[in-house]
């Protein structure tokens, strides 16, 4: 995924910053928005690996062979293992990117698809992806917060009502400047990357008076 950094000509001067997380299976898009003014600006589009490309199983942790729900307890343990290790080493050096360039990051907030609880879900092939949205969503959310940086969760469904609530703005207004980010860079602004950059708005406001 293309990234967008156009602080990278800029001074290096500390700048206070938020992230935004569409989490997938496996892998997350975030991107970073600064607040130089009353607006938010587009600092960074990029991608966190939750899962080892050369050990797909750790894409979908929770799933057997022929889709079936894996329930091998040792092999899950260690595909636990390997996400959490993949997903730590991947945002350590983002986020070291970052504060090399300047950017002081206290918040993030991650759109994540749903949070039913996967004890509630009788079909085992339903299941394993419910279980595997909330590992790779506790997982984030728990190498974020080691970085002493606090998380707030947004539902796919109603995230654009959350967010234009706490903005104060219409949801015209809202989708509008995430729409214009696009503009901004060479890579996709698909459905995952507007979300994203929601979150981030979202957690960049979280706290401040608007």
């Amino acid at each position: 995924m293309a990234s967008y950094s156009p602080s990278d000509v800029q001074n290096k001067v500390t700048k206070t910053a938020a992230l935004g997380f569409r989490v997938k299976s496996g892998w997350a898009v975030v991107v970073l928005l600064t607040r130089p003014g009353d607006a938010p600006q587009l600092a960074d589009v990029n991608r966190v690996e939750l899962s080892d490309p050369r050990l797909p199983e750790t894409r979908q942790p929770y799933h057997a062979a022929m889709g079936k729900l894996e329930i091998d307890s040792e092999k899950l343990n260690r595909r636990d293992r390997d996400v959490r290790c993949i997903a730590q080493q991947s945002l350590g050096v983002l986020l070291a990117d970052y504060r090399q360039k300047g950017y002081r990051i206290r918040r993030a907030a991650l759109v994540v698809g749903s949070q039913i609880d996967p004890a509630s879900i009788p079909n085992p092939h339903i299941r394993a992806h419910a279980l595997e949205g909330q590992l790779f969503r506790s997982v984030l959310e728990q190498a974020l917060n080691a970085h002493g940086i606090r998380t707030a969760i947004l539902l796919e469904r109603d995230a654009y009502d959350k967010a234009t609530s706490r903005l104060r703005k219409s949801s015209v207004d809202v989708r509008r400047t995430i729409q214009n980010f696009g503009r901004l860079i060479d890579g996709p602004w698909r459905a995952e990357q507007r979300l994203a950059a929601l979150a981030a708005w979202f957690a960049l406001y979280q706290g401040a008076n608007i």
